[in-house]
């Protein structure tokens, strides 16, 4: 078992990291903005589910892996960019429809978990992430090392998804006041497309393994 004293540090130490917009928040806001609140906290819960691979990956070692392997980390960042950039795409293309739907998002949320998950399990800095700051909180001395690896990298993504959540929800929020005028909502849908396809576009060109 963890000890509480390492456990309560780390989810202190997550919260702060969490708190600060990133990638995962980014990605929310654009969600949110264009599609709503229900496409945002969906968006949220895929994303989540995305990163259980690499929580596992992490605890069983496999993590290491791929964080010290250059072409590969490379490989499933350039995949993970080229899909955001392909929904901001779709945002823009479709913005008009959501107006015609008063601003309703028309995706199923099969749809929207899917393209969430898929935009978690490729991002490669989450392997990366958790390979450098988990092992920072684990006592060897209180049991197996993969299960404490296992139950703080889940400990992550809970936090994660609540703070995710409340970005979503802001962003929704502010959005439906937009819903009123068509102009509006149109316009709000293709920036949120085009934030997508921007933070698609800086994750594809930062440092290999930055």
């Amino acid at each position: 078992m963890i000890p509480m004293e390492n456990l309560l540090a780390f989810a202190l130490a997550s919260a702060v990291i969490i708190v600060v917009p990133g990638p995962s928040v980014l990605f929310v806001i654009g969600r949110s903005i264009a599609f709503g609140r229900r496409a945002g906290v969906l968006s949220v819960l895929g994303n989540g589910l995305g990163t259980i691979p690499a929580v596992i990956a992490v605890a069983f070692g496999v993590g290491a892996i791929v964080a010290a392997s250059a072409v590969a980390f490379t490989v499933i960042k350039i995949a993970g960019a080229l899909y955001l950039i392909w929904l901001g795409i779709q945002a823009i293309r479709h913005r008009h429809e959501r107006v015609a739907d008063n601003g309703r998002a028309s995706l199923s949320s099969t749809t929207l978990l899917r393209q969430g998950f898929i935009v978690g399990v490729t991002n490669p800095k989450t392997i990366a992430f958790f390979v450098a700051v988990l092992p920072q909180f684990v006592a060897p001395e209180a049991g197996p090392v993969w299960a404490q690896l296992l139950i703080l990298g889940l400990a992550f993504q809970a936090i994660a998804l609540v703070f995710d959540s409340v970005w979503a929800l802001a962003a929704g929020t502010a959005r439906a006041w937009f819903a009123k005028s068509p102009r509006r909502i149109s316009t709000l849908s293709g920036t949120g497309g085009v934030m997508m396809i921007g933070l698609g576009g800086t994750l594809a060109f930062t440092g290999s393994k930055s």
